[in-house]
């Protein structure tokens, strides 16, 4: 009796490309992008990796229900995680595919440029950037005139302080080779916008680069979350990068709100003495409850914005923080004097103690303040 042989279906091949489009409240744009990127790329194997961040308007509802119809869109839905440019890296990490485009959701690149940025990388390029500042581009009616001077501002801070030589670095539309991704995968952060000049600030040898002119246009719907934040973010970022990642992002963010914290403690301190009266132990008293609520609201609405706090989180979350800055207290001074006790400098004391008091702060408010949900 001859062995029977087993007929294995065929399975299809990876996709030549993996578009991944972050994704956070877009339910009215994620089916109009679908159709417009399959209009555009016949005699491509392309797939929509769509990665959203839990939306609470049932964005990855709606793509499920897309991609149960169309097997080339796909949904990562993340629960517990926040943020554009770590939503970019999983996306991409997620994908077979040799090459991995990255664009918004909201409609406002133009996917009509995706067939030659295909094109661009079949004959060699490693990274090809939809830029609005190369000849031909433009920015068009989406960005107001404050966004168009900050977006101009972080392309100079880029170019002259981690050297990147791209037109456009803070574009968030852009196609470059998987394995070029996965060889920094570990190196980028998962916080703030800037993915694009993550990668290209990460890579040790340059990449053959092509950018193409594109018209930025007008969200369709929905609101933007590029807000005024997002530029403490990309400065968190390049200092981070400038640094060689030994500080994270998210701690020079919180640190930063920690020194304008001091400065809303002299303020505080100013009022409770000249103003209200107050005997300056009161005043000092209420100096420090007034500097460590506007860290709490500012690390809440900046430092942590992933992890926001609202309702009856926020209330218990500040008095974690009271807790938290009161320890940390205790640190920096107990650091300081047993620094002042080996040597009798004052200042070296005074900033170890403030460092020590700072890394304390950062890392219990990250557990217990602020934790991962």
């Amino acid at each position: 009796m001859e062995p029977r042989i087993q007929v294995v279906p065929a399975v299809p091949l990876a996709p030549e490309l993996t578009i991944v489009v972050p994704t956070y409240n877009e339910r009215d744009n994620v089916p109009v992008l679908i159709e417009r990127i399959a209009s555009v790329l016949d005699g491509v194997a392309w797939e929509v990796m769509v990665v959203d961040d839990d939306s609470p308007d049932g964005t990855a509802s709606v793509v499920k229900a897309i991609a149960a119809q169309n097997p080339r869109v796909r949904c990562i839905r993340r629960v517990g995680r926040r943020g554009l440019s770590g939503a970019c890296i999983e996306g991409m990490l997620a994908s077979a595919a040799p090459v991995v485009a990255v664009m918004d959701a909201d409609l406002q690149h133009d996917e009509a440029l995706l067939p030659r940025m295909v094109e661009e990388i079949r004959k060699g390029a490693d990274l090809v950037v939809g830029s609005r500042y190369v000849g031909g581009g433009s920015t068009g009616e989406g960005f107001s005139s404050i966004r168009q001077w900050g977006s101009e501002t972080a392309t100079a801070l880029a170019k002259k302080m981690l050297g990147v030589d791209l037109t456009d670095p803070m574009s968030g539309f852009f196609m470059i080779r998987r394995e070029k991704v996965e060889a920094v995968a570990g190196e980028l952060s998962r916080e703030g916008f800037k993915i694009l000049l993550d990668i290209v600030s990460a890579v040790e040898e340059p990449l053959a680069t092509v950018e193409l002119p594109f018209t930025f246009r007008g969200r369709n719907a929905g609101e933007s979350k590029l807000d005024s934040l997002v530029t403490a973010e990309y400065l968190g970022l390049l200092f981070s990068k400038l640094s060689g990642g030994v500080l994270p992002v998210r701690f020079l963010m919180f640190a930063t709100v920690g020194a304008s914290g001091v400065v809303a403690h002299l303020l505080a301190l100013y009022f409770a003495l000249d103003v209200l009266g107050y005997s300056f132990e009161w005043s000092q008293f209420f100096a420090v409850m007034a500097a460590m609520t506007w860290n709490f609201v500012l690390n809440n609405q900046l430092t942590y914005r992933d992890r926001r706090l609202t309702g009856l989180a926020f209330f218990s979350g500040l008095i974690t923080f009271y807790l938290v800055c009161s320890f940390g207290t205790i640190a920096n001074v107990g650091v300081a004097s047993w620094i002042h006790g080996f040597h009798p400098v004052p200042w070296i004391a005074g900033l170890t103690g403030a460092v020590m008091g700072a890394v304390f702060n950062y890392a219990a408010s990250s557990v217990l303040t602020w934790r991962s949900k």
